[in-house]
């Protein structure tokens, strides 16, 4: 499959209480093309609507796909995929890089009463996570979960999105590189 003609790649850089959000407008011949910032609360419960904002600030009716760096960025502020995708009206996957049990655990274990039950239901309502195939360096996994898109098409389309050389996808890797510069800048400013 090949990728999206244009796909926003989301990613955090957190600080002590603010978590800085990147989206990068990446072309499918891997080229830049636009860039927005938000922000969301380290441990909070706005990360999701940090992503919508940020997306529905962009104006890009051109881009096909929403690739997020994870579900639980900013520690726990976990992303409800279901509400983003109904919001945006695009396909949105998650993508991560190491095998796991879940983070039920570390959510039982960092939150309680309702932090904890509110973090759970959305936790429980993201779709199963697929291993990504064809990547050249197949001991380096990458797991995608996806709504919005058949899981497998969505392997395929996140898979497309891995530039030779690299191991996260490129709309991913730009918006990290992005979110890390802006935190950095803010820091600088503040």
């Amino acid at each position: 499959m090949t990728s999206p003609s244009r796909t926003l790649g989301i990613a955090f850089s957190g600080g002590t209480h603010v978590s800085y959000v990147a989206g990068a407008v990446v072309r499918g011949d891997f080229a830049l093309d636009g860039l927005a910032y938000d922000s969301c609360s380290v441990g909070g419960t706005d990360a999701t609507d940090a992503i919508r904002d940020l997306a529905t600030s962009l104006d890009r009716p051109d881009v096909r796909h929403v690739c997020l760096a994870g579900v639980a960025p900013a520690w726990f502020n976990l992303v409800d995929l279901d509400r983003l995708h109904a919001a945006l009206d695009r396909p949105v996957s998650a993508v991560s890089y190491e095998p796991s049990p879940g983070l039920e655990p570390a959510l039982r274990e960092a939150f309680d009463g309702d932090a904890l039950a509110d973090r759970l239901a959305i936790y429980r309502s993201l779709p199963p996570r697929q291993r990504v195939a064809g990547l050249p360096d197949e001991a380096d996994p990458l797991f995608v979960r996806a709504v919005g898109i058949d899981p497998a098409d969505a392997a395929a389309t996140v898979g497309a999105l891995v530039r030779e050389g690299f191991r996260r996808p490129e709309p991913v890797r730009v918006a990290s590189i992005a979110a890390s510069a802006h935190r950095e800048a803010v820091a600088t400013d503040g």
